[in-house]
């Protein structure tokens, strides 16, 4: 009797189990690649490749079932096609590797909504969807293409996805109310696609959105990012998303970020930096692990940096010391497309026109590539205290005293003599010339 009653707790137990995996669901949420895009004149097709390599490799480590890419897949509207071998190739080995990924792209404001579309029939063929624009009048709108099934290993419906790619005015239809029409018109668009998703969805069965967009709150990069500002609206409230959506998937901010501390509505930021304002951003991406219509748990992914950046000084210091730093860097010998990108910043006290040639000079035979240069002049009291002048004040003053305001007002002390008496030869020269 004994034995039997183990035998049924060990038969329940494993079609919990069985039940429970049946029911998991792993998804995959990316964004903001910028494939084609250049760090400063620099290539970076290298870095790009690692990142597709490595996000290869956690789909399948992960058992991926679903991989959400929400939007800015390119750098600019017309890629390269060298970026776009790229992504192709990858989506190509992710099916290959992961027979039954779920894959949907949505295209982001850097994004061409037509170029994104173009490969979209062949593209379903192994169950991948793009939607690059909302099309058709409000009431023409098909909503299949916005609202994806998304199939567990047995090809079973597990979830659906709404895919609602960055909206520009033509694509948002006119509704009454008060407010900014464009606010007005993307939340009725959010709200029919949720409600065709609901219509659709089965008990059971979870529902996820995807968009590209500035959420209020949000915490941007102001140096690599586009500001994305449509009539008086620029960024949109969290109650776009309806409370019953289980996970909300959001591109555009590069700093991976939860909305108000909801770990289910959250920016997954992009993998690599896009200027050096993001040097110590968290790049990652977000696995989901949806159960039934919710989520059982989010974690990041740290992404692997293939190139570093380095800042030096971490301050602006003056250039002796800047140059003495720049001498004393060692650097690990490595492929040239591997070589740290470099920002050099210097505090000015006075004109330096060999700047760039006495750091160019110390960085020779360095492994290292130098991106850019930032200059910082000193202000001491005497800039603070320079008076605004009134454009009338302006006209009456003589080239030279205008120039010496000037020089004052950013370097904070009287222009050098040497430099006064070039500046008055040049002066002389254009008369005579005239």
């Amino acid at each position: 009797m004994h034995l039997a009653v183990c035998r049924i707790l060990v038969s329940f137990l494993l079609a919990t189990i069985n039940l429970a995996e049946v029911n998991l669901m792993r998804i995959l949420h990316t964004s903001d690649w910028h494939l084609g895009q250049t760090f400063h004149q620099f290539d970076r097709t290298v870095e790009h490749q690692h990142y597709l390599d490595w996000l290869l490799d956690v789909i399948e480590a992960e058992a991926v079932d679903a991989l959400l890419i929400a939007g800015d897949i390119f750098d600019n509207s017309n890629p390269s096609a060298t970026a776009q071998a790229l992504l192709y190739q990858f989506l190509t080995d992710a099916r290959r590797r992961v027979t039954h990924l779920n894959i949907v792209l949505i295209a982001g404001n850097h994004d061409s909504p037509g170029r994104m579309e173009a490969p979209a029939p062949f593209l379903s063929l192994f169950d991948a969807t793009v939607v690059g624009q909302v099309s058709g009048a409000e009431l023409d709108i098909d909503w299949s293409r916005l609202v994806v099934p998304l199939k567990n290993v047995q090809g079973q419906i597990q979830a659906w996805c709404v895919a609602m790619p960055f909206l520009r005015p033509s694509d948002v239809p006119r509704v009454d109310g008060e407010g900014d029409p464009y606010l007005l018109g993307v939340t009725h668009l959010y709200q029919q696609a949720y409600a065709a998703a609901l219509s659709r969805r089965e008990p059971g069965q979870a529902i996820v959105a995807m968009g590209h967009c500035h959420i209020s709150g949000g915490q941007a990069s102001e140096e690599s990012e586009r500001r994305i500002v449509i009539g008086g609206a620029e960024a949109l409230p969290t109650q776009l998303f309806d409370p019953a959506i289980a996970y909300v998937a959001l591109g555009h901010l590069h700093l991976a970020q939860c909305v108000d501390g909801d770990t289910t509505r959250r920016y997954s930021g992009s993998p690599l930096p896009m200027s050096f304002s993001e040097i110590n951003y968290p790049h990652q991406v977000v696995l989901v692990e949806l159960v039934g219509e919710g989520v059982q748990e989010t974690r990041s992914i740290a992404v692997p940096r293939a190139v570093e950046m380095l800042q030096v000084p971490k301050k602006p210091g003056p250039l002796d010391e800047v140059l003495a730093q720049l001498q004393a860097l060692e650097l690990d010998e490595r492929p040239e497309t591997q070589w740290p990108y470099l920002l050099v910043r210097v505090l000015l006290s006075q004109p330096e026109p060999s700047l760039r040639a006495q750091v160019e000079a110390v960085l020779k035979d360095k492994p290292v590539r130098l991106a850019r240069i930032e200059t910082t002049t000193a202000r001491n009291e005497m800039a603070e205290t320079v008076a605004n002048v009134s454009v009338d004040e302006l006209n009456s003053l003589k080239p030279e005293e205008f120039f010496q305001k000037l020089y004052a007002h950013r370097f904070g002390n009287d222009v050098p003599p040497e430099l006064l008496r070039a500046f008055s030869e040049l002066l002389n020269s254009q008369e005579e010339l005239v």
